[in-house]
């Protein structure tokens, strides 16, 4: 098999080739269709998140959806020929195991799931990572309900997808992004209003506002900017610390959260809402050689939406 693997922080990913994995028990392989390139590979490449990986070195790629291709034995849940993505468990693909930067991929077969035919690689796996964090953030952590008023802070991928959640969930969607690029495609996902600051948002009166950028001043803007008694989901690490307002925490009596991806249910939901037409998720496409340049651009903030690797 063939894969990018990371060997430590601030190292160029290594083009590496070596046997095909077996599957022993509770395990299947999977051929890979689509590996998606997610924010999170830009902090474990230039050293930001490498800490949070269980083990060096790693194959990166933790959205993965692709064919199974053979099963340990002991497994009936899945057979060769499944279409399946890798919504992760315990042991997280491109976290805790080797991922999806490879045209093969060992998961536990209890972080694996089946795909509706309607939904193809490319969107399932955008909705591995995109797809159920933000889904989570707005409707786990975030708790929101039909006519509340919500704010999403960051229009990258997760920002978007977020928003159209939040939109089909029925609440009033503001968002805020510097990037005027993004907001074209805000608007026809129903996004209400778009403000380039997050402070900006102040002005209508949010019930919870989800920071997907996480830049420190972006955790403080939306404490500043939510209503009394509003709800701050924290879920961007553009940065891994903030100088917050404790005053404005304590006197307008507001809930901060964290919250990350990783939960089934919200992973079927989004597979439901994509597979009944309601849910796009905005990706372009590169191919597996050009994944460390991928990465590289979404350093320097050339994409809109998620990429996603096609393999071979």
């Amino acid at each position: 098999m063939k894969a990018w693997q990371l060997t430590g922080a601030n190292e160029p990913l290594r083009r590496i080739e070596r046997e095909d994995p077996r599957p022993g028990p509770g395990q299947a392989v999977v051929a890979v269709r689509a590996a998606g390139i997610c924010h999170s590979d830009v902090g474990f490449v230039d050293g930001t998140l490498t800490p949070m990986l269980a083990k060096l070195p790693l194959v990166l790629g933790h959205e993965v959806a692709g064919v199974v291709a053979e099963v340990g034995p002991d497994v009936s849940d899945l057979q060769p020929g499944d279409r399946v993505a890798a919504f992760g468990d315990q042991l997280a693909p491109g976290w805790s195991i080797d991922g999806g930067f490879a045209d093969k991929f060992l998961g536990q077969v209890t972080g694996l799931m089946k795909l509706p035919d309607a939904v193809d690689f490319v969107q399932a796996a955008t909705a591995t990572d995109a797809g159920q964090t933000a889904y989570g953030a707005v409707m786990g952590a975030g708790k929101l309900r039909a006519g509340e008023r919500i704010g999403i802070i960051g229009l990258g991928g997760l920002g978007l997808t977020g928003a159209r959640v939040a939109v089909l969930a029925g609440a009033q969607v503001y968002a805020a992004d510097p990037k005027r690029a993004t907001w074209l495609l805000a608007k026809q996902r129903g996004v209400l209003e778009i403000v380039e600051d997050a402070s900006d948002l102040a002005p209508f009166s949010l019930d919870v506002i989800v920071d997907f950028a996480g830049f420190g001043t972006t955790t403080a803007d939306a404490l500043s900017a939510v209503r009394p008694g509003g709800r701050v989901i924290q879920v961007g690490l553009g940065r891994n610390e903030a100088t917050i307002s404790t005053a404005d925490l304590v006197v307008k009596a507001l809930t901060l959260r964290g919250a990350r991806g990783g939960r089934p249910m919200d992973f079927r939901a989004v597979i439901d809402l994509i597979a009944k037409g309601d849910l796009s998720i905005h990706a372009s496409t590169t191919t597996f050689e050009e994944i460390p340049e991928a990465i590289e651009r979404l350093k320097g903030g050339d994409v809109i939406g998620r990429i996603v690797a096609l393999m071979d």
